[in-house]
């Protein structure tokens, strides 16, 4: 299966984050440290709906684990990094 990307950039990206992490979704932790904030921040976007990609919540409990599929993860990076 083929992927498509938005634009060429989520493509790196994608390439980037597969290598390092060698799987296909990421977790709080994770993502966190790929935007340079908190795991305490990522939990705020979450309760606020804004600033994160989607994700996909693995459960219906409050602590309930959330990961990130690092498709969408490029997706987002790709849209929101300034590139020179």
């Amino acid at each position: 299966m083929e992927l498509k990307f938005t634009n060429p950039q989520a493509e790196l990206i994608y390439q980037d984050l597969k290598s390092r992490y060698n799987k296909a979704s990421i977790n709080k932790k994770e993502i966190a440290h790929e935007l340079d904030v908190s795991t305490s921040t990522i939990d705020l976007y979450i309760s606020k709906g804004v600033g994160i990609p989607n994700y996909k919540k693995l459960g219906t409990a409050k602590n309930a684990k959330v990961i990130f599929n690092i498709i969408d993860v490029a997706e987002y990076l790709s849209q929101t990094i300034k590139t020179a």
